[in-house]
């Protein structure tokens, strides 16, 4: 781990979150065949948690604004030496259809993305697809995966269920949001916040505020808030793959709210029209279109390395003969619409 890193995210907390979270899954993917991503901070975990519930591994590594490759070949292996489990881990700068096609469970992780072309007619039919997010979000946006086709040749999918009690994701966004509140200058604390939400993260978003001081005015679009005092307005709403808000939204937003700033939790926002608007957005660079403007890394590692091992048991569910899943198993997915 760096010198610098965060107490919460040395190594010694990293390997006992991991190894509870895996025994509370009951996670076991003894044997089988796992292509994933291996990334830095809070996201090096994934490799090693399928690792240790008895995988073999291949894992894509890229450079990137997080970290060279021989960051993130440090931070796995440290971590998977440290349980024992890093033989069973190979990484690799290449993005092979090859690695797809020998996989028995794929993760639609940051570089095992997008999942289209190539890379997923090389899936083979049976073999398990994790979402590592709720099915609903796949239509949110999103245009990196093919999903009619895939699921037309038979590969296993599903999403997260990000709620069940033993990963319980959901219940971290409202902290996120008073942290990406106050990483933008404006605290919850007494703050009256416009909460522009259209999703099942609303009530989550309204009471993690509430509880910090916030009084949350939530409405799904901005006239609902047109005549309200507020100080901020938080923008959580399902992306279309376009701006959620228009030119003539923003212009609206600063003639009725002059000065009040626009932070970005979800749903792309064109930072030039809102500029051209007279409109400050946080964050100042805009996440990648379809995926959210505060991680739940910024928290700490918790919650992502709750959210990737719910994503390996549901491929383990996946891989499961339907007529052996119990109810139990049936809990952890979030099955597709």
């Amino acid at each position: 781990m760096p010198l610098d890193a965060r107490p919460g995210e040395l190594i010694e907390r990293m390997a006992m979150l991991v190894t509870g979270v895996a025994s509370r899954l009951g996670l076991d993917l003894s044997g089988v065949r796992v292509l994933t991503e291996a990334a830095t901070g809070a996201y090096s975990v994934t490799p090693v948690l399928a690792a240790l519930a008895g995988a073999n591994v291949m894992a894509l590594a890229k450079d990137s604004r997080f970290g060279s490759v021989a960051d993130v070949a440090a931070a796995t292996y440290s971590l998977a030496e440290r349980l024992g489990v890093a033989s069973q881990i190979t990484l690799s700068t290449e993005r092979s259809p090859a690695h797809y096609a020998d996989a028995d469970l794929i993760t639609n992780s940051g570089h095992v993305r997008p999942i289209v072309g190539e890379f997923a007619e090389a899936i083979r039919p049976g073999a398990a697809l994790a979402l590592m997010f709720e099915s609903w979000e796949i239509q949110a946006g999103r245009e990196d995966l093919s999903l009619d086709r895939l699921r037309a040749r038979g590969v296993r999918i599903a999403g997260t269920n990000e709620r069940h009690p033993n990963v319980d994701v959901f219940s971290y966004l409202g902290l996120m949001a008073v942290v990406h509140l106050a990483d933008a200058g404006v605290p919850a604390y007494r703050a009256i916040v416009g909460l522009l939400c259209d999703n099942p993260f609303r009530s989550y978003l309204e009471s993690g505020l509430a509880s910090n001081g916030a009084t949350v005015l939530p409405a799904s679009e901005f006239e609902e808030l047109a005549g309200e005092e507020i100080d901020v307005l938080l923008v959580a709403l399902k992306p279309t793959g376009r701006s959620v808000l228009s030119r003539d939204d923003l212009v609206r937003i600063r003639n009725l709210h002059p000065g009040v700033p626009i932070v970005q939790f979800w749903g792309d926002v064109d930072r030039d029209v809102a500029t051209s608007a007279g409109v400050p957005v946080w964050p100042i660079r805009p996440p990648s279109p379809g995926h959210m403007g505060v991680l739940p890394s910024r928290l700490g590692p918790d919650a992502t390395i709750r959210l990737q091992a719910g994503g390996l048991k549901v491929g383990q569910v996946l891989l499961t003969d339907p007529l052996a899943r119990t109810s139990e198993d049936l809990e952890y997915l979030d099955e597709l619409r």
